[in-house]
Formats: structure tokens, sequence, C-alpha cells
């Protein structure tokens, strides 16, 4: 059902139950909103979404007011405009500014706002000057003196089922703190960082340490870069949301100073294929099912902290970005006379907890790490602008071989389903002997926060389950019996890695699923589309792992075990 509403004078049809907000972002009126976040609840904490609605008292918040017909409804005003400019102030007045070193330094909405409504940024004493920063593991710091009191971060950090960020009052004012709980311990999504619009969260280290490398001559330094990260980085560029820039990123990366650059879907071939076999193996014994999915590693961390008795259904093959590591450094280093002490290896990773994960003693490879130094899809584009690479007139390359081509298959792996339906291409036709002709498994794909589908191979009809986002993730392990399915992909951001935490903002469910499109469009221009059939994959399982055994345990399986709470520390 739709009304007939007026907004400054004009005209529009407008769906029931939607709120002004949303009725006048749709049609390109722009009123400011803080606060508000397409993937949370409406708080109008912020009150910069003030409008006037002819026959009301005083102003609402457009955020949370729902539209009636015949409403007439005014966005601008010197009344308006003098409220929103002194609830700016009253914001600034809690959040210390740090612009130059600030996630949203290069689109940042209140400095936006304070242009536009003329406010003086320092006008009142920053009341939150001595509030602490706190930082959780090596992933990432909250500094609450940033805090403007929307509370994004925490509802978001309940909606992923972790419930590590809580509010407790200090003084008149309250106060966003890490949980002290025992049991309660952050995940590293990142999802607090996509979520706040202050800055007051962002990754550890940035992209300052991954200068010296680069400058260093007896190094060799090999990026190889994520599937998601093809279909978002350009936004950090200004084109448009889900654009497919996969050759002027290789070109931007070899500008900066990388001397080779690797795809990491070649990785996500190897971890398919290995875990297809698992699959197989698991099913054959009837042990250790269902198979849970351990590509992402919040989800890892998830498992070990807080259920610990799955252990056992991780899938012991490790991640992409660390087979693909584990190869440059043995198989490649090999091909190549290259001592693997001399090379660096740099993931561009869309996730925050990537960084975490290359810390995991479990996934050294011949007593080396496999991967050096993470950076995330923020943290690279900042890299490029203080190189001043123009990113839009960069002319595409191609990724360097022997690991710059993968199948369709190693592309999905960025959506949420991509992991389920690459290993079902290739574990259809181990468990069957016979060839797939349809490999679309769509039953996987989109943006539910559960999907299941039944697979049928040969007689047998299987029950697998892909779970969008850790909060789901919970209610499916508290409420299902898991003994009902043979496969479970879980991916703890929305959408999955191209909702990753380290991705580029602002990030919606509307954004999230342009840059799925993407990654599913170039699956299907390839003429590979299983990871088992990539020749790389091919020939290094024939001339590398068939002959050492030992070295492909430890490229491609990990191990896991029950993880105490990790460090925070107030700085």
């Amino acid at each position: 059902m739709k009304f007939q509403i007026t907004i400054n004078k004009k005209k529009y049809r407008a769906e029931k139950g939607k709120t002004i907000l949303q009725v006048c972002q749709e049609n390109n009126i722009d009123i400011p909103a803080l606060c508000y976040h397409s993937d949370l609840d409406v708080k109008a904490s912020c009150r910069m979404c003030l409008v006037k609605v002819r026959g009301v008292k005083g102003l609402v918040a457009s955020c949370s007011e729902k539209i009636k017909a015949n409403m007439d409804i005014i966005t601008e005003s010197l009344e308006i405009k003098k409220a929103r400019k002194i609830n700016l102030e009253l914001l600034f007045s809690q959040h210390r500014e740090e612009c130059s070193d600030c996630v949203w330094n290069y689109n940042c909405e209140l400095l936006r706002l304070a242009k536009k409504y003329n406010v003086k940024i320092n006008r009142f004493v920053d009341r939150k000057s001595s509030y602490p920063v706190y930082r959780f593991g090596n992933v990432i710091e909250f500094d609450s003196s940033k805090c403007i009191d929307c509370r994004n971060c925490v509802e978001v950090c309940h909606k992923q089922g972790v419930d590590f960020l809580e509010v407790k009052e200090k003084g008149s004012l309250f106060q966003v703190v890490p949980s002290k709980k025992k049991n309660i311990d952050c995940v590293y999504c990142g999802q607090c960082i996509n979520h706040c619009p202050a800055g007051a969260f962002e990754t550890v280290d940035e992209f300052e340490n991954i200068e010296k490398p680069l400058k260093q001559k007896n190094k060799i330094v090999v990026v190889q870069f994520a599937p998601a990260i093809r279909s978002s980085i350009g936004e950090e560029f200004n084109l448009p949301q889900g654009k497919i820039v996969t050759g002027k990123l290789i070109s931007a990366l070899k500008k900066a100073g990388f001397n080779y650059v690797f795809d990491t879907c070649v990785g996500a071939d190897f971890t398919t294929t290995s875990e297809a076999e698992e699959v197989v193996k698991r099913i054959k014994n009837n042990k250790n099912l269902p198979i849970l999915t351990s590509c992402c590693p919040s989800w890892v961390k998830y498992i070990e902290q807080r259920y610990p008795k799955h252990i056992k259904n991780l899938s012991t093959t490790k991640s992409p970005q660390t087979i693909l590591g584990a190869l440059i450094k043995t198989y490649w280093a090999q091909e190549n006379n290259i001592d693997p002490n001399k090379i660096y290896v740099v993931s561009i990773m869309p996730c925050t907890a990537k960084k975490y994960e290359i810390e995991r003693p479990q996934l050294k490879v011949q007593g080396m790490k496999s991967v050096d130094y993470v950076l995330t899809s923020r943290e690279l584009a900042r890299l490029l602008i203080k190189k001043k690479i123009d990113f839009t007139k960069l002319k595409p390359e191609k990724a360097d071989l022997m690991f710059g081509n993968p199948s369709g298959a190693g592309v999905i792996y960025g959506a949420t389903g991509g992991v389920m339906e690459s290993a079902f291409r290739t574990a259809y036709e181990k468990l069957t002997g016979k060839t797939l002709k349809n490999v679309d498994f769509k039953p996987v794909r989109g943006m539910q926060g559960i999907k299941e589908a039944k697979v049928k191979v040969g007689s047998e009809s299987r029950k697998v389950a892909v779970i969008n986002g850790l909060g789901d993730a919970k209610k499916f392990l508290d409420q299902k019996n898991l003994k009902e399915y043979t496969c479970i992909e879980v991916m703890a951001c929305p959408g999955g890695c191209i909702g990753g935490g380290g991705q580029p903002i602002p990030t919606s469910n509307e954004i999230r699923i342009k840059r799925a499109q993407s990654l599913y469009s170039l699956d299907k221009q390839k003429k590979v589309r299983k990871a088992h059939e990539n020749p790389i994959v091919k020939k290094v399982y024939k001339n590398y792992f068939s002959q050492n055994k030992e070295i492909a345990h430890e490229v491609l399986h990990t191990s896991y075990s029950k993880k105490p709470k990790g460090q925070v520390v107030k700085l």
C-alpha cells in the first residue's frame, strides 16, 4: 500500500511502513543521519535527522517517524538547521578529533556536516578526553574518547552473538567497554568498525608497517589479494559499488612496489580440493559429521572458545590465504630457486580477523609463518593514496604466474554460500565419479541468515546449511540437531567476506548484494569453474604433494584446540 506525501512542497508516493528518512534516501533527499544504519535497529540518538512535519509540535526524528497519508514534511529550514548545528556541536564535545588517522579519513560524515552547518568542532571541551584506548588482541583498537554514544557497536556485537561490548555508566555519561566476563571474548570480526560512524574503532597497525619490507632490497615481497577485494576496492576511489576492478588492483599493487602479485582465489581452489577430499573421507568413515567450514578465522575462534565440543567437526583444511602463503614459501620458492627466508608474504584481505589468523602457530610451514602481514581493503586504499597512485587511471594488468589464474569456484569464496558451492562442485564428482554438468548451486546463494538445502549424491540425499553471520550461527548451534547435516558453512560477517570488517565503508545489505553479484558474474565467465580442474592445482598435487605426503599435510591442514580469553590491553 502506498501513500501520497509531500516533501519540501513536492509530491511523492511512499510505501506504508517506511520512515521519513527511508523515503528521503530513496528519493535522494539529503538528511544527515549519523546513528542510523540499515543493518541495525533505529535508536534516534544522534538527533541529526530532525525534520518538521506540519501539524506536529516541534521537530521529529525522521529515522523513527513512520510516514502517514498526506503527511507534509520539511527537511530544511532555519529552525532545523539551528537544531542540527547544536546537536552536532554537542556530539563533537564527546568526540576527540584525530582526523589524520581515522578509518573515515577521506569520507567523514561528521566533517561533511560540520562544514555544511558551519560548526566549530572545538566549541566545547572534549568531555571524554580522558577515556581510554583499548586494544583487542593484535587486531582492533577502540578509542572510547571518540565515541558519540550511538551504541551501534554494542548492538552489532550483540547481533553477532558475541556480546563483547557493553555499556556502563560513568558519572552523567555512558561508556562503551569490553566485557570482563571470562567466557565472553572478541572474535575480531570487525563489524564494530563497519558500523561506527565516528571512527572510534580501527584495525591495529593500519598500513605503515608494510612500507619497510617494500624498501628492503634483500626481501622479495609477494602479495596476494582475496576474492572479495576485486569487487569492493574500487568503492574507495568513488567507482560504482560492486564494480570488478581486478586488473586495476593488480596494476596498483605492482606500482606500490610489490615484486609479485598472486590471486588468493587460487588458494581457494586448493582449499576446496582439500576440503572436498576431507568431506568424502568423513562421509565414507561416518566420522566427525557434520563438517564445519574453517575458512573464517572469527568463526573458528568462536567455536574454539564458545563451543569446544564442536572442534572435532571443524574442517582441518587451512584457509585460502594460509595455503597460498605456504605454497609460496615451499613450492614456488623451490621452483624458482629462492631462499624462502627471503620471501615476505602480504595478504590483502576483506577481513580484520585474518590479522589474528596469521599469528596462529599451527599455521606455520617448515617453521615459517605462511603469511607475514595482512592489509585490509581500507588499509590498501590508504597506502595507495599515500603513494599518490591514481587508481581510476591505471591500466589493467594480469596477476603473475603460477598462482594468478583461479577457477570460478575460487572467485565465489567471497560471498556467503560460496565455499559450500565450490566444495559441492568438487565433492560431488569425487563421491560419484561422474561429471557435474550444472555447477550452479543456487539454493545456497543469497543474503538470508540461514539457508538449507538437500543435495542428491547418487541415491543418497544429504542436508547442508549455509549460515550468514555469527548471530544466526549461535541460534543454529543452540537450536538445531547438527547430526541431520553433512556440511555446514559459516561466515562471521553479513554477506560473507564481501561484508567483512576490513571492507570499504559504508557497507549495507544493498552494497553487499552488488559485490556478491559481481563475483558470481565472474564465475559464470570462467572456462574452468571447478577447483580441482584448475591446471596449477592438478600440477602441484601430481608433482609435489604426491611425492611428499608430509609437506602436503603441512601445507594443507591445521589443528584446533580450546582457547582461553584473548588479551585486552588498555593503552
